[in-house]
């Protein structure tokens, strides 16, 4: 990221929230409703991983992350499924589902705390 650029400069693909979402576009469709359901922190669940895994990320990456952590829900929501009428990718639709919503806060916010704290 060129050092004038800002965090509300920086523009979000799909691709980008696809890839933050990697985690649970990995899991089962069953499962991943059921901790949607449970509205459970799967983040905190990975916290040594990712502790580990934000040593290797740019700046550009890291500023990503940041603008995705801090994004309306709804507008998230509105990126993953145009994911989904993509990819196909069921999991994106379970995000997509305002149900999810208070899932996604959660996580997010405990995402952004891991990161950026």
């Amino acid at each position: 990221m060129n050092s004038m650029q800002t965090s509300e400069d920086l523009e979000i693909t799909h691709k980008d929230v696809i890839d933050m979402m990697d985690l649970f576009t990995r899991v089962p469709p069953l499962l991943l409703k059921l901790v949607i359901k449970r509205n459970s922190n799967v983040v905190r669940s990975f916290q040594d991983r990712i502790e580990d895994y934000k040593t290797t990320l740019s700046q550009e990456e890291l500023e990503k992350i940041r603008v995705i952590t801090r994004m309306p829900v709804e507008e998230l929501q509105k990126i993953l499924i145009n994911a989904y009428q993509e990819t196909q990718q069921v999991q994106l639709k379970i995000l997509a589902d305002p149900n999810a919503q208070p899932f996604i806060t959660k996580n997010l916010q405990e995402l952004g705390e891991i990161i950026f704290t």
